[in-house]
């Protein structure tokens, strides 16, 4: 009789546990994910890229709201590296950002294992390697978050998913290009553009040299395609079209847009949208896809200008003839900047979530504090050539700061990036902003250089409410769109120009706030805001994870490398506990019915 009620009492906690382990959000493992050196051709020139698996650029990660993503880093690279994941929000895990602010990096010949959820989010967003200037010789890749089966996407599915990598490219690797920024030089204009890491359509054979292998988007006519469109570049603007067909815009780095169509857009670096094409075209020829250099003498710039092909199933020829013109304002950003105010959020479309986009409404929400941070021309401080943010460039500590607060580490860092632009000469200091838990920010990104800045935010989305040309000032404030301002996780800057975002700071972590042009990043415009819950708790913030590397003050703590798989770097696994449970409960079960 007692063996017959423990045995009751083991099937009810085994069928409750069952409960529980379908009732949980699924894990999507990506357990080799291999960065090393390859040999490719994208112009031309054999040159030495960064591939993941083997293939440049690195396959998409495809995922859906919610899962669970565990991705086993291997780096074979000769160097430290980092994966950032742009866009993602690591909600109260800032632990797996993937930037020295907050991980050590992966040691040559290391792997490393992130894991992270993808909670409340949809979009498109991409992945690159965060360090040593190495996103200039590759290693991104798509990151897709689709929506849960139940919460409805505000358009008819797509017949087909298309993404499309584009960016600004040097035949030179990152190394000699980082060479070339230490010495104090400029870039200078870039080799080319690459659409999914292969050069240009031979359009004209006086500017393509014949032999370039160029990207070839295979369609069937009367069907409607989502292209995802990733500037994945080092620091050029690009204008993204395809010839003769509207570009519907769907959606930005995870909110989805009022749909309009555009005949071209404006796709600046680090940035990310989802448009809707319809193959509505006769076909009697195939099509160009164009991504060209925005803002620049064409004349010199000729070269700069990624064509793939567009080939409809009953295509009846190759391509031909001139591209499609861009925007016709080589050196005037107003219709760039009218287009980019066109771009709103929709606020009846459901996101993530079940409820519309816009039941959050910033735009009622009192500002707790206000940053006005300004970018000017690169300075040299100390001999060495620095971009600043109000006057300060940031260095990097040997010590992440937020391994340095768990372990409090002290002098790492200070809280005391001004509020404003700076009159002190230039400093090179790790100088961090100290963001306030649940505080809502008015944050003014002024910028006084020659070159559009995109600045991107970690962990979290930004509504952009207004941009103007001129310098900001408290009257701007009346520009502000309150209402349907974009959320997305980037903001551009024009020349001469501000961009005000609203961020809403619920998201416990260290987080980077960066401009996303390369040359500009590795050169120290960046910086970190630190948001600190008063009450220490896993509810705000998840533990250090067990396979926490380190480095700096706390070298000492690294054990020596142990290959982990994804499972044992993600502490518990709620099926791994299931099945350990059943084998004890069975054997306690077994010893009872012994006696």
């Amino acid at each position: 009789m007692a063996s017959s009620s423990k045995l009751h009492c083991l099937v009810a906690h085994i069928s409750l546990l069952l409960s529980l382990c379908s009732a949980e959000d699924p894990f999507a493992y990506y357990n080799n994910f291999v960065v090393s050196y390859i040999t490719a051709s994208p112009l031309g020139i054999p040159q030495q890229v960064i591939a993941v698996n083997g293939k440049f650029p690195g396959p998409p990660i495809n995922v859906t709201t919610n899962d669970n993503v565990v991705v086993n880093v291997k780096n074979k690279l000769d160097e430290d590296l980092l994966m950032t994941w742009a866009g993602v929000y690591q909600r109260k895990s800032s632990w797996q950002d993937g930037v020295l602010g907050t991980n050590c990096p992966i040691p040559p010949k290391w792997n490393w294992t992130y894991q992270f959820q993808v909670k409340d989010q949809i979009g498109s967003f991409f992945y690159f390697p965060s360090t040593k200037f190495q996103r200039a010789s590759g290693g991104f890749g798509a990151f897709i978050i689709n929506n849960r089966p139940i919460i409805p996407i505000p358009f008819a599915q797509p017949d087909g998913d298309i993404v499309l990598l584009i960016g600004d490219w040097y035949t030179q690797n990152h190394t000699a290009l980082r060479k070339t920024l230490d010495g104090g030089n400029d870039l200078g204009i870039p080799d080319g553009v690459l659409i999914n890491g292969k050069g240009p359509y031979r359009y004209n054979e006086t500017i393509v040299p014949d032999g370039i292998d160029y990207e070839t988007i295979n369609v069937q006519p009367g069907k409607t395609y989502r292209l995802r469109v990733h500037n994945v570049g080092i620091s050029t603007s690009l204008n993204f079209r395809v010839q003769n067909h509207n570009l519907l815009l769907a959606e930005t780095e995870g909110s989805y847009t009022v749909q309009q169509n555009y005949t071209s857009l404006d796709i600046h670096v680090g940035q990310s949208y989802s448009f809707l094409v319809a193959m509505d075209q006769n076909a009697s020829s195939d099509y160009y896809i164009v991504a060209s250099a925005r803002f620049e003498n064409q004349t010199l710039w000729q070269r700069v200008t990624g064509v793939a092909v567009l080939h409809y199933s009953n295509s009846k020829g190759k391509a031909s003839g001139p591209l499609p013109p861009p925007p016709q304002d080589e050196f005037d950003k107003t219709f760039s900047m009218n287009q980019a105010r066109s771009i709103r959020w929709n606020v009846t479309a459901s996101g993530a979530r079940p409820n519309p986009q816009g039941s959050f409404r910033y735009g009622s929400i009192n500002v707790t504090d206000l940053y006005v941070i300004e970018n000017k021309s690169p300075v040299t401080i100390d001999g060495k050539l620095r971009s600043t943010l109000n006057g300060i460039s940031f260095v990097n500590p040997s010590t992440p700061i937020r391994l340095a607060d768990e372990y409090k580490v002290k002098q790492t860092y200070k809280l005391d990036f001004p509020h404003g632009p700076s009159t002190r000469a230039p400093q090179v200091e790790t100088s961090v902003i100290n963001g306030t838990y649940r505080g809502f920010f008015e944050i003014i990104l002024q910028n006084n250089e020659t070159k559009v800045k995109t600045y991107h935010l970690d962990g979290y989305a930004v509504f952009v409410v207004g941009m103007d040309f001129g310098e900001w000032t408290e009257n701007s404030r009346g520009t502000y769109n309150k209402w349907d301002g974009i959320a997305r996780t980037t903001a551009q800057v024009y020349p001469g120009a501000w961009t005000a975002i609203l961020v809403s700071l619920d998201n416990v972590g260290i987080w980077n706030l960066r401009t996303e042009n390369l040359d500009s990043w590795y050169l120290g415009e960046e910086t970190y805001i630190r948001v600190v819950s008063p009450i220490y708790s896993n509810t705000t913030e998840l533990l250090k994870p067990e396979n926490a590397l380190y480095c700096g003050a706390l070298s000492k703590l690294q054990k020596p490398q142990e290959i982990s798989s994804a499972t044992s770097a993600m502490g518990y696994h709620p099926i791994l506990f299931f099945l350990t449970l059943v084998i004890i409960c069975s054997s306690v079960f077994i010893s009872i019915e012994q006696l």
